[in-house]
């Protein structure tokens, strides 16, 4: 599902249900030594997803460390992310030298809880959230939304080390005509962007789909900026 959202550089490792705990390194098991059975298995489960996307890519695996608010450590000369769901867990990794970036994010095809839309979502986002329900009503565009903003923190996060609020992003997303459940989003940084390839980036471009209950987004900064 998430290897469909990036680039063919990138390789994404992807598990359905709640597997057995994955082996951890000494590292790692000190990260969650007091967690509760279910935040362990979380970490577990993607940390494997990630080994086994460091091993596509011919980099022997290694702990993946959570850092500065939670950003994943990756080994030098890669970059990537990773997320879970119930029942879902994803890590994408990319050669440094192909992509500046990445973000993915995984959510459960609900409605977003009473009073989330409103404290992630900005006033232009309103309306077009609703104009994009009566295209599709069969599709959770509030929970859409904030996945896409999601992947956008964790794209922006490696490259600025700074925090990006939910209302710093101005998502417009579109839908792929026909039956498919999928199509593409344009994320505005409404504060300075990062400075890529030499140009300050001013946006991030993503993608989404709809599948097997599960909404997922993805976005992809290549070293190149596009105005």
């Amino acid at each position: 599902m998430i290897d469909e959202l990036l680039p063919a550089s990138v390789v994404a490792v992807e598990t359905y249900g709640d597997d057995e705990p994955a082996p951890l390194y000494p590292e790692e098991e000190a990260v969650v030594a007091r967690a509760v059975d279910k935040r362990r298995r979380e970490f577990a489960t993607v940390r494997a997803c990630a080994r086994r996307a460091m091993e596509k890519l011919g980099v022997p695996p290694q702990p993946v460390l959570p850092g500065e608010r939670g950003a994943p450590g990756w080994p030098a000369g890669l970059v990537g992310s990773m997320t879970h769901c119930e029942g879902y867990h994803a890590a994408a990794l990319v050669r440094a030298t192909d992509l500046a970036s990445i973000g993915i994010d995984a959510e459960p095809h609900h409605p977003l809880p009473e009073g989330v839309l409103a404290a992630v979502s900005l006033p232009t986002e309103g309306p077009r959230l609703t104009s994009l329900s009566v295209l599709r009503p069969d599709i959770h565009w509030d929970r859409l939304l904030f996945s896409a903003k999601e992947s956008v923190y964790k794209a922006w996060f490696p490259l600025t080390r700074q925090w990006l609020d939910f209302a710093e992003a101005d998502i417009e997303i579109s839908a792929e005509p026909g039956e498919r459940w999928a199509g593409a989003f344009r994320a505005e940084l409404l504060v300075p962007g990062p400075s890529v390839g030499g140009r300050r980036l001013g946006h991030f471009a993503g993608r989404w789909t709809v599948q097997r209950g599960l909404v997922a987004t993805a976005v992809s900064v290549p070293h190149e900026a596009r105005v």
